[in-house]
């Protein structure tokens, strides 16, 4: 089976979902050649994160295609974009290039249409747990905004802003389901909200 092409930007704790939005600033020659390049062919780049801090990092088989949605081409040849999560992908094979970039051969899945949408009891869930969560972070939140969020994009912005580290941040990417994605997002949360800052468990 042929896969698909695919331009690569590996970056750790970067997660993009289905369709989700994610914000990239793009300064380092390799991935401003990476957007120049997608920009004059089909918008399209893979976001998949490094397995390790190696200097050329395995990757987790695992990321989502994304689209250029919106781009601001600095002066000094940086990027800021904004990337449209169109399919999660599974990489086949890396690809021999002479392109500053990495590029894989990969399967990129056909999603299914998904609600993404929780029962009201499942909503208040998460909220209070995000709101336990974010207090043991400190973090200051605008909760009347985060009520006007549908389920979709609370749960994707939850996992693409908290601290987890890579390995958990990918099982989030790897669930199958809304539902699966939801439940690992509120463990992953419950479990650090457990923990100091520093990763130490917390007396209670």
């Amino acid at each position: 089976m042929k896969g698909q092409r695919i331009s690569l930007f590996p970056l750790a704790g970067a997660l993009l979902f289905p369709g989700g939005h994610l914000p990239l600033h793009i300064f380092e020659p390799r991935y401003r050649a990476l957007v120049s390049d997608a920009l004059a062919r089909d918008q399209l780049i893979g976001m998949v994160q490094p397995s390790d801090d190696q200097p050329v990092p395995s990757l987790y088989s695992v990321g989502c295609l994304g689209r250029i949605v919106e781009c601001n081409a600095l002066e000094d040849g940086r990027f800021n974009i904004v990337l449209l999560g169109l399919a999660r992908f599974h990489i086949m094979r890396e690809l021999d290039v002479t392109t500053p970039f990495r590029q894989v051969e990969a399967e990129v899945e056909a999603e299914a249409p998904d609600d993404d949408v929780l029962a009201p009891a499942a909503r208040a869930a998460l909220e209070q747990e995000a709101r336990r969560f974010a207090d043991h972070l400190g973090y200051i939140v605008d909760w009347s905004a985060v009520s006007r969020l549908d389920d979709g994009a609370l749960i994707n912005g939850i996992a693409q802003v908290a601290p987890f580290d890579v390995a958990s941040k990918q099982s989030i990417l790897e669930a199958r389901t809304f539902e699966e994605r939801v439940e690992r997002v509120i463990q992953l949360m419950q479990f650090f909200s457990r923990t100091d800052r520093d990763g130490s468990p917390t007396l209670q």
